[in-house]
């Protein structure tokens, strides 16, 4: 069997799908492994470290591609009219799409894939069960997604993180505020922390408070019977009534008065990121303090941040809006998104057949977008191009 790992090709992508050390373990499983040239760059990975971990250097995408059994990719495909080259129709009919789909952003895609006869498989979907944890590329990119934007914080902020007593004064330990304690904000509140900051986080879901204690920071939330009921049975926070969140704005609202960096990370699968900051929030926040919006992709937590700029209010606050935070951190990121991939491959491989597919396999399920022509997630069912 065939898998192909191709460039990725959206702008501002530096991760790639396969580390010399996955190669190393897909070729003992039997399978043929094809690079496109140049498709470890942006990581630090040129194509020579996979030549010597048993890789074949196609010259490009076309010649990847060609015949793949299996595709490996960090984000979707490229269609017809999305750049300089339709990825999707260089894939053959039947052949095996993994990658980071964003279908609910790209619904037409899920359709095209269909289409195309091409089985797509959404890594982002993977089921929060035990045996898939190591599959898990949300946490592997979330976590590093929450180290880098407390790196980023401190480098736009134009302070020192801790305290640091000199024969010249003192400098105050700054305030970091975490806003969201799933993966990336656990990291956050780790990594801040370790730099030295007074760290506080706030999150709908009761079970995160102690985590946050454990890690050294102190919770912020509104304590009601709401709260104690706003976890769904997948572990991600539920939509909060209007009333909850007006409780919480104003909690919120005099909590961040004293803040100097701010991290959101709150979002909800399928829908508009929540706001948690108001323009109102924001102008009364000191000068020179640091907002960091990891949400701005899916509409954003806080008002008046802007996707790919870093905008300075006129209060002198600095709402950062980078684009695809794990591609900030590619090599690192990569590393860790092929170990995923790696360990579904080898969830999958049969040492007579190769990468075999049970469609009844709980995992299989949870990520399948299309199957023979037919779109079969439930969320997607019935779609057409």
């Amino acid at each position: 069997m065939k898998i192909a790992i191709p460039r990725e090709r959206r702008a501002g992508e530096n991760r790639v799908a396969a580390s010399p050390e996955t190669v190393k373990k897909l070729k003992a499983l039997s399978l043929e492994v094809v690079v496109e040239t140049g498709a470890g760059l942006g990581s630090n990975l040129p194509d020579r470290v996979y030549q010597d971990a048993g890789a074949e250097i196609a010259p490009d995408a076309a010649s990847a591609l060609a015949d793949a059994d299996i595709v490996l990719k960090v984000q979707r495909p490229l269609l017809a009219g999305e750049g300089d080259l339709d990825e999707l129709a260089l894939i053959k009919r039947g052949a095996l799409l993994f990658a980071i789909l964003n279908p609910y952003n790209s619904r037409d895609h899920v359709a095209a894939y269909a289409a195309a006869g091409v089985n797509a498989f959404a890594m982002e979907f993977m089921p929060r069960i035990t045996r898939a944890q190591v599959m898990d590329v949300l946490s592997s990119q979330a976590n590093l997604a929450g180290y880098k934007a407390v790196v980023d914080a401190a480098s736009e902020y134009g302070r020192a993180y801790p305290m640091m007593m000199t024969a010249a004064g003192t400098v105050p330990p700054a305030r970091a505020f975490i806003m969201g304690v799933g993966v990336a904000g656990l990291q956050a509140i780790a990594t801040a922390k370790r730099l030295g900051a007074i760290v506080s986080a706030t999150d709908v879901r009761p079970a995160v408070k102690e985590q946050v204690q454990s890690l050294g920071g102190s919770f912020v939330a509104v304590e009601n019977d709401e709260f104690k009921q706003a976890e769904t049975s997948g572990g991600y926070a539920k939509e909060m009534s209007d009333d909850y969140k007006r409780q919480q704005a104003a909690l919120v609202a005099e909590h961040i008065k004293k803040q100097d960096i701010v991290i959101t990370t709150a979002l909800i699968p399928g829908r508009k990121a929540p706001i948690l900051v108001t323009r109102e929030h924001v102008a009364s926040m000191k000068p020179g303090s640091v907002l960091i919006d990891l949400a701005v992709e899916q509409g954003g937590n806080v008002e008046g941040s802007e996707l790919g700029k870093v905008v300075t209010t006129e209060n002198g606050v600095k709402i950062v809006g980078h684009a695809n935070y794990p591609s900030r951190i590619a090599e690192s990121a990569s590393l860790l998104y092929a170990k995923n991939l790696l360990a579904l491959l080898q969830s999958l491989h049969d040492k007579e057949k190769g990468v075999t597919l049970n469609w009844d396999d709980e995992i299989v399920k949870a990520i399948a977008l299309t199957r023979d022509g037919q779109v079969v997630h439930p969320a997607f069912a019935g779609q057409t191009v």
